[in-house]
């Protein structure tokens, strides 16, 4: 098998920037004078081209390599970043934002495809968790570093220092992540690249496992860019009144995920996929309900569980798909990462809405039904059972 740290440096890049306009939304709705719908779209905008592009980037994955997608992609991820930091209205910054979540995908969705490739399944669940301790400290830097150069320097020199970051693991990856094992190709007939993808896609569609997975995807990265987007308007108002720097280290919490997730790998592999999505889900609830006190140090704490609870839960929905899934495995990870991403979107944009309304107390009210919902598709619908090796016909 193969070493785990060059899947780290995957997951650092896939989430390094992706969410790390987080601390800076109070800042940018000063500087362009913006709602926080407005400014919230520098975080949905990422989110909806990972959603749009994910199946089309799996597809390209099981056609031309999992390597060569992961690091090129790295690549462009970097590229896209550098751009984002020339951008002198919030339209330009949220463009490009689009950019880098059109990218993105080449390193996610095919990073956890390339897992289940090289590593056996009784040892998928360990190599999951740990692409997912990448991800969560590659989040951490993104948005900590942002917040601490855009409070003390300028938020474009926040976006250079990104794409600086993305540009060494990009090269990284392409000295040492290595080839996948067994490098088969899906067949590609010039010109039908889309049809195949369709066709292939439906017959995905038929895995009745598979498509709760998808459905659980949406619910997991709803819940996380929910709270992570709109508790930083909560602290960032009275009587808090945290600074940009103050929120970007807030998401230290996230490196209790990054603890706690590789010890649900093997927890995963021995108690089963519905106990470990079941126990993630309650954590995060119980997180969410905590960050309802007053208390700055009981909310801090409440994001700690909610963001591990989080973490747990991809590990899980992404060790499932391998899974539950014998072919057209990129284009399965892509599929779920629609849905997933699709749920970041929703999560960005739905609790404005209640934000006027109800206020940081909706929001988190929001969150834990999605999270019960999720655990519900859960235990109804991830039966044990054989991956499903149909072939889908073109």
């Amino acid at each position: 098998m193969p070493p785990l740290w060059p899947i780290v440096l995957a997951g650092a890049s896939a989430f390094l920037n992706l969410y790390a306009t987080q601390p800076l939304l109070p800042l940018f709705a000063r500087v362009f004078h913006a709602s926080p719908f407005a400014v919230g779209l520098t975080v949905t905008a990422p989110t909806v081209g990972v959603a749009i592009f994910a199946p089309l980037v799996g597809r390209l994955a099981d056609t031309v390599g999992l390597r060569r997608v992961i690091v090129g992609s790295a690549f462009l991820l970097a590229a896209a970043t550098l751009l984002a930091a020339t951008s002198t209205t919030l339209a330009q910054l949220i463009a490009w934002r689009f950019a880098q979540g059109v990218v993105t995908p080449g390193v996610f969705a095919s990073s956890v495809a390339y897992i289940h490739e090289m590593w056996p399944a009784d040892r998928a669940g360990r190599a999951t968790a740990a692409y997912m301790s990448g991800t969560i400290v590659g989040g951490f830097v993104g948005r900590a570093s942002a917040g601490l150069i855009a409070s003390f320097a300028d938020w474009h020199l926040a976006f250079v220092f990104l794409a600086g970051a993305a540009l060494v693991i990009a090269v990284g990856l392409w000295r040492w992540l290595p080839p996948e094992k067994y490098q088969v190709r899906a067949r590609y007939v010039p010109g039908t690249y889309l049809v195949p993808t369709w066709h292939r896609a439906v017959a995905l569609g038929r895995n009745r496992r598979l498509v709760a997975t998808w459905a659980i995807g949406f619910c997991v990265l709803f819940t996380n860019v929910a709270m992570f987007t709109y508790v930083t308007f909560h602290l960032a108002a009275a009587p808090y009144g945290l600074i940009s720097a103050a929120l970007g280290w807030l998401f230290l919490v996230y490196l209790v995920g990054a603890v706690v997730t590789p010890l649900s790998g093997p927890a995963i592999d021995r108690y089963g996929h519905r106990a470990g999505l079941a126990a993630a889900m309650a954590i995060g609830a119980t997180g969410a309900l905590l960050t309802l006190a007053p208390s700055l140090a009981a909310i801090i704490a409440g994001l700690a569980l909610s963001s591990t609870g989080v973490f747990i839960a991809q590990t899980t929905t992404s060790s499932y798909i391998g899974a539950v899934t014998a072919t057209d495995r990129g284009l399965a990870v892509g599929l779920y990462s629609t849905c997933y991403y699709a749920g970041g979107s929703a999560g960005g944009a739905a609790p404005a809405l209640i934000w006027d309304a109800a206020g940081w107390a909706g929001c988190v009210a929001l969150v834990v039904a999605i999270q019960a919902a999720g655990t519900i598709i859960a235990v109804a619908a991830w039966t044990p059972g054989t991956p499903d090796a149909r072939p889908a016909t073109l």
